[in-house]
């Protein structure tokens, strides 16, 4: 009979595995909340306001979202931003407040209140200012409420029991002060210029409410007869011919303007009339209008051709010319430098109503707007046959066959119309309808004025010259403007400078907005709405000049303080004038500002009334398309009343695509939902995100973007947990000096402070994708796939007063308070967790925590470069040993024996390192299986080991002093 072996000894219960209860699964959408609610206890911003006092400071001033729904992706990638470089400058010692804040004023809101009446069939018109106000000061503040709590599960760390407001009384007053102040140094003026102007709600627009699209429009060529001509008597009878795709600005039509270098002929056609166009653009008047025109012999093309030149002085009447009127009025050729052959006929009709080119040339020759457009955007009912018949953005109204080209086809000018041409053309980005330009007095800020107290530009009064000789408008429309400063300069080149003296990241922005303030109009600031800060001014109905006292301009604003915008809107004016004023002397101007210069003013009461008078922002931070929003209306109001810009350097981000790399829209149903993203999956996910997106361009997020987000937070998150199981129990009489380290670990610490300084310059620099890469790149490859590879054997085998097993922990040690103070302000949920594991506390948080102090080294370079040698030697023996894995032959890398063409530790600790059996020297690397033994407790092959499961030395001296 044999006898059976004896089973051999289990040891599992002898390996010094690593034990903590920080779970692998993240369910950070069922942790997080928590987490929020154990901050709000610890009042964790104010807490850190009081640890940072009298350290630098660091102000990242938050542009305000409009309060009027739930957020959406672009909030979310804004916002989370905005938190990691606050917390990032924050981890680095400063004092980084946040002060989160809303637009409240302006069309977004007030077209939502007014939606709502829509729906009961009311107009809004017909309601109470006071009442509409309130109405819209409470939708305002139910969303500012609902946006609060959504940007606080972001994790996004701030001032939320005080955001500023721009309908907070102070910041009304402070708003309405801001304005007086341009004008008590004559940077405003009232005139009448074409403004893009929404017809559906009714009011002024900036270039910054606008969003191009492509749609079909109709095009027209018109003949208007030449009835004058003294340059070119023979034009007498011709007919000038005009190509426009507006052809409901023909019944505004006062001039034709001319290229005065460009070369005209009248061309023959069959039915025995002349049409006056371009020689170049005979061709594409043909393909249009199906006309065949006859040129002539070669001598007669000569002597027929005229240079634009000789159109001076020449005249024309407006195929309408028999209503009379305003329609009889000659009609002049004007010279146009803007007058090209790229399209349509080298002539180009004038409607100074309706286009700035047109506007800009009638005005030199004291030719004004008519204003026949009203606010809805159809022809007052006194204007000929048009009036009240329909909005000029209505298709079926500017159609070849509406009642415009119809009525051109009656006198026999239209010479062609098609439903056609397409084309790029603004529209309201709220409303989504089309706008027109539309001249209608507004309020100005000039750009090329000279800002020397006490200049004045030239007035200019604007009469209507409508069907009728219909009546001026009811007050003088003026131009007056003053500096801010006495050096003579132009708001234009004041912001230029400051732009030149701000930090753009990245740094091509910078051309862009100069390129935008370079070309951009005087800036409209006022609208024609009831819902924000009106323009408080009153107007004497004699000179039409704004008073201008600094008395009654301080009544004002103290009157805002104490009762907000409404003030104005309330019996109190001759309050406000005081006793040296009569009322009845005065318009009150009705208008409201441009919400663009209430966001402008923020600057003033946030940064300046919180820190300090004349303080500003370290940074501004928004999306692209804020070069022309509130990039450059905080440029242009503090220029104007400072000087300066309000801020020391402006990042900008891209916009946040689907997938596929498209916009997101609902009716593409590809719109990627931030809250449902977090409900199912953590803030800290899309936090990772953020973090780890090329953000200064589009970024996309989808399933698969999210899914590597997703993959790069778990290992991440295992690296913590690995961490924390492995350094259980640890306290410092474990710590070994680095002194006394093995390489190994000293290289580690190397490669850490090689990382710190990166991850320090990144943070400094707002590169959190640089950031973000590096720290998950030392996780995984410097740290998993390496070092903790490499050491995995110390930590669970060696005696827990070994030497080497000590410094591999104190090593841990000083990873963990770095890299959890490197995550969190990217990973503010999970780092928080992760500090809590180890060192639980109802008074700490990891985001009190300042930039990791490191253990002082040596120059340790050489060692730096023997090592990153190992681990490329490493590599190459990993690869040798995978295809004897696939065969079989070897079942893991303990098993093979290798040999190396290069020796650079001893033959012990090259097998270590490599996770190896024997290393040799040799002229290459190869590998064989093992004759050795496996040790039953650490799973090496050893010479010592005679047998497999017996103990190595090393286990066995652990073993029996256990």
């Amino acid at each position: 009979m044999t006898d059976t072996p004896a089973p051999a000894r289990d040891y599992r219960d002898t390996v010094f595995l690593p034990k903590t209860d920080f779970p692998m699964k993240a369910g950070l959408a069922a942790k997080e909340p928590a987490i929020l609610e154990r901050w709000a206890k610890l009042g964790i911003y104010d807490r850190l306001r009081e640890q940072r006092l009298g350290r630098e400071r660091f102000i990242l001033h938050d542009g305000p979202p409009y309060a009027n729904g739930d957020i959406h992706m672009g909030h979310a990638m804004n916002k989370v931003l905005k938190d990691i470089i606050v917390r990032s400058q924050s981890l680095i010692g400063k004092d980084a407040p946040y002060v989160p804040g809303w637009d409240c004023h302006g069309l977004p809101i007030e077209w939502k209140v007014e939606e709502a009446y829509r729906a009961k069939k009311l107009n809004k018109d017909d309601v109470p200012v006071d009442q509409f106000r309130a109405e819209c000061r409470a939708y305002a503040e139910k969303w500012v409420e609902v946006q609060k709590g959504e940007f606080e599960r972001l994790g996004v760390m701030g001032d939320w029991a005080d955001p500023y407001l721009t309908m907070k009384y102070d910041a009304e007053a402070t708003i309405v002060g801001e304005l007086l102040k341009f004008a008590e140094s004559g940077q405003l003026y009232r005139g009448a210029k074409p403004v893009m102007w929404s017809p559906v709600e009714k009011t002024a627009l900036a270039e910054a409410e606008v969003e191009y699209e492509d749609i079909v429009s109709t095009q027209i060529d018109v003949a208007f007869e030449i009835v004058e001509a003294p340059n070119a008597p023979e034009l007498v009878g011709a007919h000038a011919v005009i190509w426009t795709t507006t052809p409901w600005t023909i019944p505004v039509n006062q001039a034709l303007s001319y290229g005065p270098g460009m070369h005209y002929q009248a061309f023959h056609a069959a039915d025995g009339r002349r049409f006056l166009i371009a020689f170049d653009l005979k061709n594409e008047f043909e393909r249009r209008t199906g006309i065949m025109l006859d040129s002539g012999d070669l001598q007669e093309i000569t002597d027929r051709q005229i240079l634009g030149s000789q159109l001076e002085g020449a005249t024309a009447r407006h195929p309408m010319h028999a209503l009379g009127g305003f329609f009889a009025k000659p009609r002049p050729f004007l010279p146009g430098d803007f007058v090209t052959t790229d399209a349509g006929t080298g002539l180009v009709h004038m409607a100074p109503d309706h286009g700035e080119d047109d506007f800009e040339l009638c005005k030199q020759y004291g030719i004004d707007p008519v204003f026949a457009v009203d606010g809805a955007g159809m022809y007052r009912a006194d204007w000929a046959w048009l009036g009240g018949q329909g909005s000029v953005i209505n298709k079926k109204f500017v159609a070849a066959d509406g009642p415009i080209c119809t009525d051109l086809r009656a006198t026999g000018a239209l010479l062609a119309a098609s439903d056609d041409f397409k084309h790029s053309y603004p529209h309201s980005w709220r409303s989504k309808a089309k706008v027109i330009f539309r001249a209608t007095p507004q309020w100005f800020i000039p750009m090329d004025a000279a800002t020397s107290v006490g200049t004045q530009r030239a007035s200019t009064s604007l009469s209507t010259n409508g069907v009728g000789d219909a009546a001026a408008p009811p007050f003088a429309l003026n131009e007056v403007a003053g500096p801010g400063s006495s050096n003579g300069a132009t708001l234009r080149e004041i912001a230029l400078d400051a732009i030149a003296a701000t930090t753009w990241i990245p740094a091509r922005s910078e051309n862009r907005i100069t390129s935008m303030v370079q070309g951009r109009p005087d800036w409209v600031i006022s609208r024609q709405r009831a819902w924000g800060v009106p323009i408080a001014l009153f107007v004497n109905r004699v000179t039409g000049q704004y008073l201008n006292d600094p008395a009654v301009n301080a009544r004002i604003v103290e009157a805002f303080r104490a009762n907000g915008a409404d003030a104005w809107y309330a019996d109190g004016h001759q309050a406000l004038l005081g006793p040296d004023y009569d009322l009845a002397d005065y318009e009150v101007v009705k208008d409201i500002l441009d919400v663009w210069f209430d966001s402008g003013c923020t600057h003033v009461f946030t940064v300046e009334a919180r820190y300090g008078e004349g303080t500003r922002a370290n940074l501004y931070l928004e999306g692209s398309d804020q070069h022309r929003g509130w990039f450059q209306s905080s440029l242009l109001e503090s220029c104007g009343t400072r000087g300066r810009a309000p801020y020391d350097a402006v990042l900008t981000h891209g916009f946040a695509l689907d997938g596929q790399g498209r916009k997101m829209s609902k009716s593409l149903g590809n719109v990627v939902d931030p809250l449902k993203i977090i409900g199912e999956s953590g803030a800290d996910i899309l936090r990772m995100w953020v973090a780890s997106t090329d953000y200064f361009d589009d970024v996309k997020i989808g399933k698969e973007v999210l899914a590597t987000a997703s993959d790069s937070y778990r290992k991440l998150r295992n690296t913590f947990r690995y961490m924390l199981g492995a350094l259980e129990g640890f306290d410092e009489s474990e710590r070994v000096a680095v002194s006394d380290m093995p390489e190994l670990e000293r290289y580690v610490l190397h490669r850490l402070g090689m990382i710190d300084t990166e991850l320090r310059q990144a943070a400094e620099g707002y590169e959190f994708n640089r950031y973000t890469r590096m720290l998950t790149d030392f996780a995984n490859e410097d740290l998993s796939a390496f070092f903790f590879d490499i050491r995995k054997d110390s930590l669970y085998c060696d005696a827990p007063g070994d030497v080497k097993r000590r410094a591999y922990r104190t090593v841990l040690d000083v990873l963990f308070h770095a890299l959890v103070r490197y995550a969190a302000p990217v990973l503010c949920f999970t780092a928080e967790e992760v500090w809590q594991s180890r060192f639980p506390s109802d008074d700490s948080s990891v985001h009190y925590l300042e930039w990791p102090s490191l253990p002082s080294l040596d120059a340790d370079d050489v060692v730096g470069a023997k090592w990153q040698e190992i681990r490329a030697l490493r590599v190459a023996v990993t690869e040798a040993i995978e295809p004897l894995r696939r065969e079989k032959t070897v079942r893991s890398s303990l098993e093979a024996e290798i040999t190396v063409p290069t020796m650079l530790l001893d033959a012990d600790a090259l097998a270590e390192a490599f996770i190896v059996a024997k290393v040799t020297p040799g002229d290459a690397v190869t590998v064989t299986r093992t004759d050795f033994h496996k040790c039953g407790r650490c799973w090496r092959h050893l010479p010592e080991v005679t047998t497999d499961g017996e103990l190595c030395d090393r286990c066995e001296v652990v073993v029996t002093h256990a």
